[in-house]
């Protein structure tokens, strides 16, 4: 059997555990915690940012791939020069751990994405921010933000400067966008290049609350413009695996790049009911140097709602005996304000009739402590 090893023990290494025995694959995951959501297919358990311990992990695997992007990429590197497979490769995942170098790599290729510069210190000119249109724009961490966190909107220097006494910030635009999008993709180690129909993602707080697929009202430009994108970054930077590019949509037509991811991604969690190929086979088929699965629809349309509450049994099963429809995933974690526990599909031919069985479900499992 082929042995992929998976640093990090969330929920996607959680959803590559059935496509890992359909394919016959033998998936090792290296997670930091012994109760982790993959915890089924725990080989070892520490500190992924200790290189030794992660040597011992990946020397054992034949491909290394990941549930997160915060394994130092110097790490990634010294596994590839002693023989380990890394997929996506160390140069591919070095976009997704500074926004600031995803920034330059996208400007290279002339990848449309918001204006944006980098402020290093508070006492910098407000003429810097002129370079994003003024204030209000948009500031950021370089490293570590997700789900709304390492994210401001600000008007002046003066709501960063926080951030700014120990880190460089990049600024972006405040851009006027109609909906946020998400294009997903895979590329194979062959570069066989397949993607997933364009999805919209609604966010709440800065968290992805919901997805319909495939995104309603587009024109076909629009659509040709997104996967156009992916593909170039794709296959410029030799990603192997799935990858995630996040849009934007702006009242003024243009298409922009907001945000990459080099793994499965929330926004495609709807797939593995809605589609041929589930974005967790795909990329296990990638990194394995398999031929890419099918990405056609089975049904014409989907929605997925994420879970924030805490799913008791009662709930759950009052909630799937009323709404027998609804394909209900739980990550195996514990609730807390803003964390996704679980998210819920329905597939059908009717946007109004799935979001209203996807969010009946919702609303049943909801408890207002977490909320």
């Amino acid at each position: 059997m082929t042995r992929v090893g998976v640093v990090g023990g969330g929920q996607l290494a959680r959803m590559m555990i059935p496509a890992a025995i359909n394919l016959d694959v033998d998936l090792c995951v290296f997670a930091q915690e012994p109760h982790s959501p993959a915890s089924l297919a725990v080989e070892r358990i520490g500190d992924y940012g200790d290189f030794e311990e992660l040597w011992e992990f990946a020397k054992n695997v034949d491909v290394v791939t990941f549930d997160h992007e915060h394994v130092p990429i110097e790490h990634l590197t010294e596994l590839q020069d002693r023989g380990v497979a890394v997929s996506p490769p160390p140069e591919a995942l070095a976009l997704t751990h500074s926004k600031v170098v995803m920034r330059r790599a996208l400007e290279s290729l002339g990848i449309p994405q918001p204006l944006w510069t980098v402020v290093k210190t508070a006492q910098e000119a407000d003429e810097v921010a002129e370079a994003v249109g003024g204030f209000p724009c948009i500031a950021k961490l370089p490293t570590g933000g997700y789900d709304g966190k390492g994210v401001r909107v600000i008007n002046s220097f003066a709501d960063i400067e926080d951030w700014l006494a120990s880190s460089e910030v990049l600024l972006e635009e405040l851009v006027d966008f109609s909906r946020e999008l998400a294009q997903l993709s895979a590329r194979n180690k062959q570069g066989e290049w397949r993607a997933w129909e364009l999805v919209e993602t609604r966010q709440e707080g800065g968290v992805c609350a919901s997805v319909a697929a495939p995104a309603r009202d587009l024109s076909q430009e629009i659509v040709s413009r997104a996967r156009d994108i992916a593909k170039v970054i794709s296959v410029e930077f030799n990603v192997v695996g799935v990858m995630a590019v996040e849009l934007f949509h702006c009242v003024d037509g243009r298409v922009l790049v907001n945000e990459l991811a080099m793994r499965p991604h929330n926004s495609g969690h709807i797939f593995t009911e809605l589609s041929r190929t589930s974005q967790f086979e795909q990329h296990l088929r990638a990194v394995v140097g398999y031929p890419l699965g099918a990405t056609e629809l089975v049904a014409e349309l989907g929605v997925m709602v994420n879970v924030f509450t805490e799913m008791v049994p009662t709930r759950v099963k009052v909630a799937l005996r009323k709404f027998p429809e609804a394909k209900l995933h739980s990550y195996g974690k514990e609730p807390r304000k803003g964390r996704k526990v679980g998210h819920i599909s329905v597939v059908g031919h009717d946007y109004d009739v799935v979001t209203t069985i996807a969010l009946g479900v919702s609303d049943l499992l909801r408890d207002s402590g977490y909320d």
